[in-house]
């Protein structure tokens, strides 16, 4: 993937406020949201590379996406599961940020898009989350899987994990999850103290994004951060300073410390929400970091 410059930092923060601004959260948002995912994960394919293999299945009630790099592959599955709020994102916003994980790690990485919201509202995403879950454990009963998600994808990874115990089912070997969405009743405080200096989130938007997907946004499994964590895989989390959901990553931090959970959490100061979408050369530790990390656990 496309290594961007640290002199396009500026630019890049201009450009996604500009898009952000344009949102009129009392007309209809959601079909917004959808428009503008779309159309961003058309221009980010083109910067991946073709050094994937790609394989769709069908799950029925919804589609997901198979990648296995051509060289270099490792045992073990990632489950990767994309943001969007819940109600945004498509088959390929799923894939192409799993095409980038699958060829830095070299492990087969699979990327659900998952039913969305107002449509269906959870437990929808969490449902269709488990069934590619079990899929993995049913086909490849001898592999260990990761899961990595970012935004609402990353909040899920954890209401995942809580879900297994529900089940009695194994864990993930490890939890990587980018700004990650785990307290859907907005209460951190980081959602007023950046306020204005996330470029990229409003807490306008996300208020229509917690209501379209639940009326019970305190529920665990909708709100990961309010669950009983003991037992939960090891986790890294990457967050933006600047980002309205600084207070998600920290008390989800603080909150598996309390339960005994390993966890390490990296703040990148300044930052926007999953800024490690763009590849910035200033941060290529932390991608090295999630896949030195993401394939120790999967050996």
């Amino acid at each position: 993937m496309l290594q961007i410059p640290d002199s396009m930092i500026p630019v890049l923060k201009r450009m996604i406020k500009l898009i952000a601004d344009q949102g009129d959260y009392s007309a209809d948002p959601i079909k917004r949201e959808r428009l503008i995912m779309g159309f961003t994960s058309e221009i980010m394919e083109h910067f991946v590379g073709g050094r994937i293999r790609q394989r769709d299945r069908d799950f029925g009630l919804f589609k997901a996406v198979e990648l296995t790099p051509f060289r270099g592959a490792i045992p073990g599955n990632i489950l990767y599961l994309h943001g969007g709020g819940y109600c945004t994102g498509g088959m390929e916003y799923a894939a192409w940020f799993g095409k980038f994980i699958a060829a830095a790690t070299g492990a087969r990485t699979l990327c659900p898009a998952y039913r969305l919201a107002p449509e269906s509202p959870f437990p929808a995403a969490l449902e269709d989350a488990l069934a590619t879950y079990r899929f993995l454990l049913e086909n490849n009963p001898d592999e260990k899987i990761a899961l990595m998600g970012e935004s609402a994808g990353g909040g899920l990874c954890y209401a995942l994990c809580l879900k297994l115990k529900e089940e009695n089912l194994p864990q993930p070997e490890g939890v990587v999850a980018l700004s990650p969405w785990t307290d859907l009743t907005l209460s951190g405080e980081s959602y007023q103290y950046n306020r204005e200096r996330d470029p990229s989130l409003s807490y306008e938007k996300l208020v229509v994004f917690s209501k379209s997907y639940t009326d019970r946004p305190e529920q665990p499994l909708c709100s990961p951060l309010f669950g009983d964590l003991k037992g939960l895989p090891e986790s890294l989390i990457y967050v933006g300073g600047s980002e309205i959901l600084l207070d998600d990553s920290r008390r989800m931090r603080d909150a598996l410390e309390k339960a005994g959970c390993r966890v390490r959490l990296t703040e990148a100061e300044d930052m926007w929400h999953v800024y490690l979408f763009y590849n910035l050369r200033r941060y290529r530790d932390h991608i090295l970091e999630i896949s030195e990390f993401l394939r120790n656990s999967l050996r």
